[in-house]
């Protein structure tokens, strides 16, 4: 018998490589981050460096921050290239600030966790992507939950309780299951408003803008996790 092969629409085919793209690039700074962290968790020298040294860490940090506002805020005027390169260092330079968790919890939780999250997220982005429902209207919510968050845990810095950090990751899980949703709606109506004929590096900064946004929501959900279920070495 014949085989019948019917063409997809153009229009279908461009939607589907940006949203494969979006997802390759956040894999990629996922591993990136996760094998990072590991080699830097193995390495007492390199661990001393960093932990030892206050300045350092914090340099980090703000050079994080940086980088995060720079491909969220320039990605207009940074070229298909120089949006790479930033996200991959910025993966990378997360990969050596998250290296304590190599250090406060057991291998087999951070595992567990790990996929305990990527089900969760692989959840929220079918949803996401899926609902009929316009998620528009979370976008503010979800961002005083974020501010909230923040300030709850910069005073949790001072007064240590234990019990608020618990209260704060549950919360913290809540707002970034709805940003994973939220986030992967603002992605699939970008791929679909994208005009055809469209730059090839216009629509690599596209990805590259989406792949970090999940990106952040999946690091984050993964902590917030790791504070509830993590088991601590001893």
């Amino acid at each position: 018998m014949a085989q019948i092969y019917v063409a997809r629409p153009r229009a279908e085919v461009l939607v589907n490589e940006f949203v494969r793209s979006v997802y390759n690039w956040m894999v990629v700074g996922l591993g990136l981050t996760g094998l990072v962290s590991y080699y830097v968790s193995t390495s007492p020298a390199i661990l001393r460096l960093i932990y030892g040294n206050s300045l350092l860490f914090i340099g980090l940090i703000i050079a994080e921050l940086a980088l995060v506002f720079t491909i969220s805020g320039m990605i207009s005027r940074l070229s298909a290239s120089s949006a790479t390169f930033l996200f991959v260092l910025y993966s990378v330079l997360n990969g050596v600030t998250l290296s304590f968790i190599f250090l406060v919890y057991t291998r087999t939780s951070i595992v567990s966790t790990f996929f305990i999250c990527a089900g969760t997220f692989l959840a929220c982005s079918i949803y996401g992507w899926t609902t009929k429902r316009d998620l528009t209207s979370w976008g503010g919510f979800l961002v005083m939950g974020l501010i909230g968050i923040i300030i709850a845990s910069v005073v949790n810095m001072f007064i240590r309780s234990s019990s608020m950090g618990l209260i704060i990751s549950y919360i913290g899980v809540i707002v970034f299951v709805g940003l994973t949703a939220y986030d992967t709606q603002k992605l699939k109506n970008m791929a679909l408003t994208q005009p055809a004929g469209l730059d090839a590096g216009v629509v690599r900064k596209g990805a590259i803008l989406g792949a970090l946004s999940l990106y952040l929501d999946f690091i984050n959900l993964f902590l917030m996790l790791l504070r509830i279920f993590g088991s601590s070495r001893e």
